[in-house]
């Protein structure tokens, strides 16, 4: 089981939760993306609070290419992430970048399905992961009539199961500074409307760990809900929203509450692209 700060991250590589809010199953039109997720929140418990902030720019490329009828699409990761406990231990640095692949298909009457993989790389830093990780993640939105209705499916597996650095993950006694690195499925769930330029709706995120790395190692996950809004400035898109825990598993008790801002950005959008098949 993690232990300390850590455990405001679970034993998901991906945050839980980050892309709550998104339409991630549907393709977007070809251009140059920046979207930026911050969020900060605390376990609130009988002893010191554990806190987090991450901030997790995702620049995407949506290719003019098709394959296999779907849009072909690039994104990376690189957050930063700062971690505390009460006002005794407080960590910050780079978190593990990653790098993805991505298609998605325009399904036609609003229905939108995505499939990426890709990998986040394994650093020698004091708040990251000290394994590779291999990522896939399945989306499926519907975008009709304003909805946004997103189930995004995320799976990580670890190349490494336990190493000889403990980072974020360390393992429990007797196993000293080896790290405990596990599989995860984390699964985000948006329901919003859009009103003009206005957005209103709910958020929900749950996570798991998949395998023990060691034999007492005792697995943890969450279920997490909130509200969002957001509105489109045209040149930015801004959405807001907070959750609460409302279940969890394996954690130092108390209940992770957090608030998140997402801006996305257009940086370069080519007008009237055409789609190539590759």
């Amino acid at each position: 089981m993690c232990m300390d700060v850590p455990m405001a991250l679970a034993g998901s590589v991906t945050q839980p939760g980050e892309t709550a809010g998104a339409p991630a199953g549907e393709p977007l039109p070809q251009g140059l993306y920046l979207a930026n997720t911050a969020d900060w929140g605390c376990r609130t418990t009988a002893t010191p609070n554990s806190c987090l902030g991450i901030t997790i720019p995702v620049v995407t490329w949506s290719t003019p290419w098709t394959l296999l009828g779907a849009r072909v699409q690039f994104f990376s990761v690189t957050p930063v992430i700062e971690t505390s406990v009460g006002n005794t231990a407080s960590n910050a640095s780079v978190y593990n970048p990653a790098l993805l692949g991505q298609l998605a298909w325009d399904l036609g009457n609003g229905f939108g399905f995505s499939y990426a993989f890709g990998s986040y790389f394994g650093i020698d830093e004091p708040v990251a992961w000290s394994s590779t990780s291999l990522n896939q993640r399945f989306a499926l939105s519907y975008t009709g009539g304003g909805w946004d209705l997103t189930a995004n499916v995320i799976d990580g597996i670890q190349l490494q199961s336990v190493t000889n650095q403990a980072q974020i993950s360390p393992c429990p006694a007797p196993f000293g500074l080896q790290g405990c690195n596990p599989n995860f499925i984390n699964v985000d769930l948006t329901a919003t409307k859009k009103f003009d330029k206005w957005e209103f709706g709910a958020v929900a995120y749950g996570s798991a760990d998949l395998t023990r790395p060691v034999v007492n190692y005792q697995k943890q996950s969450e279920i997490a809900v909130g509200g969002l809004l957001g509105y489109d400035f045209g040149s930015v898109t801004v959405q807001a929203y907070v959750t609460t825990e409302v279940m969890e598993h394996n954690y130092e008790g108390g209940r992770d509450t957090r608030g998140w801002l997402r801006l996305v950005i257009p940086l370069w959008k080519p007008e009237a692209a055409p789609q190539k098949p590759m």
